[in-house]
């Protein structure tokens, strides 16, 4: 029996959103505790978390440095409310603020830790190939001197084909990303040294999108006569056939940056 089989029966809940992410990218466990003890090391007394919604890694970054202070900027009202919920929680709300706004143009720096995970499109209208240039360059104004700047960018790890593009999100280009080197070289070029350069790999992408969509999965499977299962049926089958398209062809960089004074 499916929920609309009865006029009376109550209408199921709507489906989940990002549940059994713990991070908003392909990031795991062990990556993220090397990554909060790098940066912590580094004694940051002010974090600026860009775009990240719930602030997951910043967080950790709090805990893991007593006295530091942070602020997350993002223009999703939903995921800031779970940083802020996540916060309080913990023990943290007092030295955190999750702030809906855009990043483009922001004057929240300079700071002494930024963290830019998969959305240096927060810090500039350009689009690429452009964009990354202008994130950085942007990223080198927020950051202090003697600071770190933590940088998720994507990148192909190999030239896509054209079939694989078509296959990609809307108007995918080989234009959209850089390879690694030359994303490096730009990184140099805005004024930073690569203090540390690291990838995710197969497994930590694979954990992503899997508990990107889970919840929702099995939200469908259960509830197929609901209204929202059609459109999110359709939606559910478009992201995955846009991973297949770029599953083992978009990488994305873990980069920490040292501004050069």
């Amino acid at each position: 029996m499916t929920d609309t089989d009865t006029p009376s029966a109550p209408l199921a809940a709507e489906p989940p959103r990002l549940a059994r992410l713990t991070f908003h990218g392909p990031l795991s466990e062990h990556r993220a505790g090397r990554l909060v003890e790098r940066l912590a090391r580094t004694g940051p007394a002010t974090v600026l978390d860009i775009g990240r919604g719930w602030g997951e890694l910043m967080l950790r970054v709090l805990e893991a440095a007593p006295g530091c202070t942070g602020v997350g900027i993002d223009l999703r009202a939903e995921d800031l409310a779970r940083g802020r919920r996540a916060a309080e929680e913990r023990g943290l709300a007092g030295r955190v603020e999750f702030v809906e706004e855009s990043a483009t143009g922001t004057s929240r720096g300079p700071v002494d830790l930024v963290l830019c995970v998969g959305s240096s499109q927060a810090l500039t209208t350009r689009k690429p190939p452009a964009l990354v240039s202008d994130a950085l360059r942007a990223l080198r104004g927020l950051v202090a001197d003697g600071g770190r700047v933590l940088l998720g960018e994507g990148f192909w790890q190999r030239p896509p084909t054209e079939a694989e593009l078509a296959g990609m999100w809307p108007g995918a280009t080989a234009t959209d990303h850089h390879d690694l080197g030359t994303l490096l070289d730009l990184a140099v070029k805005a004024g930073f040294r690569p203090e540390w350069t690291e990838t995710a790999d197969a497994g930590e992408w694979e954990e992503f999108e899997s508990a990107y969509q889970a919840d929702t999965e099995v939200w469908l499977a259960e509830h197929p006569g609901h209204p929202r299962a059609a459109e999110t049926r359709e939606r559910l089958d478009r992201h995955r056939a846009q991973w297949m398209s770029y599953r083992g062809v978009l990488g994305l960089a873990y980069l920490t940056l040292v501004p050069v004074r």
